[in-house]
């Protein structure tokens, strides 16, 4: 009786490119105004902590490259992880915030009593910022951006810190979501969100909001 012939082993998973987007922390203003893309506003006691919390969260999980929206707010977020890693922080304008035109530094009470209000809850893939940028603008420009960077460092991980729109609009992006349901994701402040990219395949959405669990189960070691 002959031994049987071992067949081929099963071909290892490809690793692909994890991307993580962290919106940025609290700041004194959180949740009353759309501060926009107006310079000058920072993060509160909170926010730094929360900065902090991303920092060591991300503690043994090997990460490749640090990127930012240049805009403040999400700057000082990312320097406990650049302190951490000791990788430099680059700017991306693909991860601004969304232009806001003549809405920036609005108090969103008041903007909630308007009736393009519920166009921009409801049905945003028709809404245009006045004198600003329309959300599938802002949603091409953020996934634009996670193209290049994941082509850039391919197989590696990418952190990038950006807020809290354009990460709802990524998210719902590689979920395959309307963007017009993108108003249901949920991104807080000091958030993680997590998608991986295999070329060939559809990107994999691993988690979204996630504000507490160690990072490093996203990779095997």
């Amino acid at each position: 009786m002959t031994a049987a012939t071992p067949g081929p082993s099963a071909k290892p998973p490809q690793q692909g490119t994890l991307l993580l987007l962290v919106r940025h922390g609290e700041t004194p203003t959180t949740g009353m105004v759309l501060p926009g893309r107006a310079p000058g506003l920072h993060l509160s006691d909170r926010g730094r902590d929360q900065a902090v919390r991303v920092a060591e969260r991300l503690s043994g999980l090997p990460v490749d490259a640090l990127y930012s929206s240049p805009l403040e707010r999400a700057c000082e977020t990312a320097e406990p992880t650049a302190v951490r890693t000791g990788l430099a922080v680059k700017h991306d304008d693909g991860l601004l915030e969304c232009d806001f035109g003549e809405w920036t530094g609005a108090a969103i009470a008041e903007l909630a009593a308007l009736p393009e209000w519920q166009t921009v809850q409801h049905s945003p893939s028709t809404f245009r910022f006045p004198d600003g940028e329309s959300f599938p603008e802002m949603q091409a420009r953020i996934v634009g951006a996670m193209e290049v960077l994941r082509a850039a460092h391919a197989g590696g991980v990418i952190v990038c810190f950006s807020h809290a729109d354009p990460i709802k609009a990524a998210v719902a992006h590689a979920l395959g979501t309307p963007l017009d349901l993108f108003q249901r994701i949920v991104i807080s402040p000091g958030s993680v969100s997590a998608i991986s990219f295999v070329e060939g395949q559809d990107p994999a959405v691993h988690m979204v909001n996630s504000t507490s669990e160690p990072l490093s189960g996203l990779r095997a070691s």
